[in-house]
């Protein structure tokens, strides 16, 4: 089981707003069961001047799309939906509101195997240990998803499309494709899951979101060098705000200390033990 790098609650930026967390003015985040999606682009802004990052679970479409409404005006579509990875809790109502909203599909070069219908994830390791929710891997699905009509890679240049001022960074490790969202402007990070903020492996903790901080979901995570290298790329950026997809948005310097503590004992607080990628990762140090 992982250690826990803890955060002072005190440091949390977000407050609750019909249903969201509203970060800033143009960044909010919405929870569903196991995971967030984020909102990127000011209430009210209408149509297709907005961007959601990730899709949530199966059958969260219906929740996802009042949501949005809410915040930018009856009939919103976003300019663009753009993934931090392709795990099933990112991707479940992606086909929905893709189809539904008519709107492009950005996402790592890496990652599109999974979302163009060629490739299944790397099973899930349950032997991390940690929780149910841990125990409970196999049972996940891992694809693969065919969106491949909607699907671009992208851009090069670190541009997100839809969203000005943000950039994209390649944090892989609990995938190969994975990406965060960074906007130097206000130092603002979108984690994805290469930090998030409660001890996914537990149900406990994912029903109660006591905030502290930790590394990627353990069970699916199958790079832990590249992860580790990916949480020390995010600490050197020195976010002001962390909006994770598990868990509670952060800020402050209780969190900033907690993310240079996370990178630091990265090893002893986010690496599991023992487990189907850890040994392979371990054996080539």
């Amino acid at each position: 089981m992982t250690k826990q790098v803890p955060v002072d609650a005190s440091a949390r930026a977000d407050h609750e707003d019909d249903g969201l967390h509203v970060v800033h003015d143009d960044v909010a985040y919405q929870r569903l069961v196991l995971v967030n999606v984020v909102f990127l682009g000011r209430a009210d802004a209408g149509d297709r001047a907005w961007v959601l990052v990730d899709a949530g679970v199966a059958g969260a479409a219906g929740t996802i799309r009042k949501a949005a409404e809410r915040r930018f005006g009856e009939g919103a579509r976003p300019a663009a939906i753009v993934l931090t990875h392709a795990h099933f809790d990112h991707v479940g109502a992606l086909a929905t509101l893709a189809d539904e909203w008519d709107v492009p599909v950005w996402c790592h070069a890496l990652e599109v195997p999974y979302l163009d219908g060629t490739r299944a994830y790397p099973p899930p390791d349950p032997s991390v240990g940690g929780g149910l929710m841990a125990r409970l891997a196999p049972l996940y699905p891992r694809g693969p998803l065919d969106v491949a009509h909607r699907l671009h890679v992208l851009p090069a240049d670190g541009a997100v499309p839809g969203a000005p001022g943000w950039r994209w960074l390649h944090t892989p490790g609990h995938t190969e494709g994975h990406v965060a969202l960074w906007r130097s402007a206000d130092r603002t990070l979108v984690s994805g899951d290469a930090v998030i903020t409660t001890a996914q492996e537990s149900a406990y903790a994912v029903l109660t979101q006591a905030p502290e901080l930790h590394g990627p979901p353990t069970y699916f995570t199958t790079d832990w060098e590249a992860a580790r290298a990916s949480v020390e790329r995010l600490a050197l950026l020195g976010p002001e705000t962390l909006v994770p997809m598990h868990g509670h948005a952060l800020a402050g310097p209780a969190m900033q200390a907690s993310l240079e503590t996370l990178a630091r004992r990265f090893d002893e607080v986010a690496v599991p033990a023992h487990g189907r990628y850890v040994d392979g990762d371990r054996s080539r140090r």
